[in-house]
């Protein structure tokens, strides 16, 4: 089946990120606008190419998010990776890796997307705002009970394990863990575990001497190494093998390790961040996580709610993904129409924030000449859910009510006196509907 008939590109080609397809012989398909901005190759010059000639990427030749998509049969999101460029310089980007499928669900290759992480690091700092907690959105309770509980562990070096679907940012909530430590000045190194085989993973983690594998032509320090006196964050640590999971356990107890293939004994003073999607009764049942490396991890347990369990930062979160998308597209959308706000408040997220991060994205580059995103900008499978009326008119109606009073009181920063002037009422009355909808003002 021909690309074109699995991908929009009109839709791909006005992104700021970039994005190429590839085949199952790894020679890309489909190059858009934003991946020749970033790479400074032409899409004529690169197709029928081998991806790894393009990008010249370390992961390329050790790790390549293709390869560990297709043989694992899984997507990859936010991965840290250097690129070079057409003239030889390297950038650091973060690319997130997903199967492309036919009409009968047959893997055909595989498709990347990529931005400047600089970038949108400094899109990120400029956002700064009071429901903005080190990079990680809102003002639901859960989340309130997770920033506190982050402050008052901020003297503390002992290991934390932060849980969660699939897409809740526990790589985000990692970052302000580190951030607000007595380490933040530190080195702090975060390693995907899922993207690595398991031989090359214990070589990452705790390096190798030369000769310990076939592909281990000189000796290398591994990232415990590179993070001592620091941090290192360990994404999807369950995706370790029982070997790494014994060696990490022997860290967290004694602070000591062996490079792979050398009997030498290191000592590291690292603080351990770990996370995992899977849940984790379950894992330990089959096996997948040791039960002494778990009790070893969970000092500071942090599980991360879905979207579906917090939907008053919905609101936010759009706003938040407005002012974001605003910065990298220089537009000036204001917001999304009471319709929109209900579809969006109707859906439960199976992929969580950075689903709704992709839905109004996609509403954001459809929207032209207009300041606000409308209920036909959104993606065709958010239209037809919503058409199947989930919830009914009266909850529709809150949603909106909600919305619009989160926006009334975000114009005057939280001022309950002023916004209850605004709306003809008194502060009391105010008071009373904002318990009503439930929406937490302290």
């Amino acid at each position: 089946m021909a690309i074109d008939e699995l991908i929009n590109n009109e839709i791909l080609d006005s992104i700021d990120e970039g994005l190429f397809t590839v085949d199952k012989t790894f020679k890309i398909n489909y190059f858009n606008r934003a991946a020749e901005k970033l790479t400074g190759f032409k899409r004529e010059e690169v197709i029928g190419k081998y991806c790894s000639k393009v990008l010249n990427s370390e992961l390329c030749n050790e790790n390549c998010p293709i390869a560990y998509i297709l043989r694992l049969g899984k997507n990859l999101y936010n991965c840290s990776a250097k690129i070079e460029n057409r003239l030889g310089n390297k950038t650091d980007i973060e690319l997130n890796a997903a199967i492309l499928k036919n009409a009968v669900n047959e893997p055909i290759g595989g498709v990347i997307s990529f931005r400047n992480a600089a970038k949108i690091r400094e899109i990120e700092k400029q956002l700064k705002s009071e429901n903005n907690f080190y990079g990680v959105i809102g003002r639901d309770k859960k989340m309130k009970e997770i920033f506190t509980l982050i402050e008052e562990i901020s003297d503390s070096v002992a290991p934390v394990l932060i849980y969660g679907e699939s897409g809740t940012g526990k790589e985000v909530l990692a970052n302000a863990i580190q951030t607000t430590s007595k380490r933040k000045d530190k080195p702090y190194i975060k390693v995907n575990c899922s993207i690595f085989p398991d031989q090359i993973l214990v070589s990452e983690l705790f390096g190798h001497v030369k000769g310990a594998y076939t592909d281990a032509v000189n000796d290398r320090a591994g990232r415990f190494e590179l993070a001592d006196k620091g941090t290192i964050f360990l994404d999807e640590f369950a995706e370790m093998s029982q070997q790494a999971q014994i060696k990490l356990l022997r860290i967290l107890q004694e602070n000591t390790f062996e490079r792979l293939g050398e009997s030498e004994t290191k000592k590291v003073n690292v603080r351990v961040i770990a996370a995992t999607n899977l849940d984790i009764n379950k894992a330990l049942k089959e096996g997948k996580i040791r039960e002494d490396l778990y009790y070893r991890l969970h000092v500071i347990p942090i599980y991360v709610p879905p979207l579906r369990e917090r939907m008053g930062d919905i609101a936010f979160l759009v706003q938040y993904f407005i002012k974001k998308f605003n910065h990298i597209y220089k537009k000036n959308i204001e917001s999304v129409s009471d319709d929109t706000m209900n579809i969006l408040m109707d859906y439960d997220y199976p992929g969580n924030v950075r689903e709704l991060e992709n839905i109004i994205e996609y509403g954001f580059i459809r929207t032209h000449s207009n300041p606000i995103i409308t209920k036909d900008k959104l993606p065709p499978f958010l239209k037809s859910n919503n058409s199947k009326e989930l919830k009914s008119v009266s909850i529709n109606y809150k949603a909106t009510e909600i919305y619009d009073l989160i926006q009334l009181l975000e114009k005057h920063h939280w001022n309950k006196t002023k916004a209850a002037n605004e709306l003809g009422i008194g502060r009391t009355t105010l008071w009373r509907k904002l318990k009503e909808l439930h929406i937490d003002v302290e």
